[in-house]
């Protein structure tokens, strides 16, 4: 399977510039990243989820997971639960399951992207089949789909973005690092014998 006919139409009409590119079939967003030598916070993934409120797309980097309290609370859902595999084919016919676009409106399912995806230039998704990806630029994206901001996702490490883990010394640029215990060398004058 190629690029959804649905996205590539869509984007031919909205004269937006995109550039399509093909990988080796792969499933997860980690490994869609692997291949197309893209960084996880540059490769946009989407859930579909479902709440008392209907379906939604969430759209957030390959680096996080979904913190799904915030997303509820950003959906103002009273319940919300991950999609099974026939939602999403129920929803999006034409592409294979787990290779939705980011363009939930072509199918009248309304997207919320996480904000940290916004801090990229570029961003890179599926294109409606395992093998397919598209990369084209934030802005527009945001400007086709007009999706609802918030932050809901947090990083597969489980520390907040830019944080560095625990105990790990801070590299300074410039300056060699000192260890706290190393002695100074002493510097004698070189004896001469007579």
């Amino acid at each position: 399977m190629a690029i959804s006919g649905t996205l590539q139409a869509f984007l031919r009409e909205s004269k937006v510039k995109y550039a399509a590119m093909k990988h080796a079939v792969v499933y997860t967003a980690q490994e869609i990243a692997a291949a197309q030598h893209v960084p996880g916070r540059q490769l946009a993934k989407c859930v579909l989820v479902k709440t008392d409120r209907g379906p939604c797309l969430a759209v957030l980097p390959a680096i996080h997971l979904i913190d799904l309290k915030k997303l509820k609370t950003i959906l103002r859902a009273k319940t919300l639960t991950i999609s099974k595999e026939a939602d999403i084919k129920a929803l999006f016919p034409d592409v294979e399951v787990g290779a939705m676009s980011l363009f939930g409106n072509l199918y009248g399912v309304p997207v919320v992207v996480d904000r940290v995806l916004g801090e990229s230039a570029d961003i890179v998704c599926n294109a409606g089949s395992h093998t397919d990806t598209i990369k084209m630029r934030y802005q527009d994206f945001a400007r086709l789909v007009k999706p609802k901001v918030g932050a809901f996702g947090k990083h597969i490490s489980g520390r907040p973005e830019g944080k560095r883990a625990a105990g790990k010394p801070r590299l300074r640029r410039g300056k060699p690092a000192r260890r706290p215990n190393a002695t100074k060398r002493q510097h004698r004058k070189p004896s001469r014998r007579r």
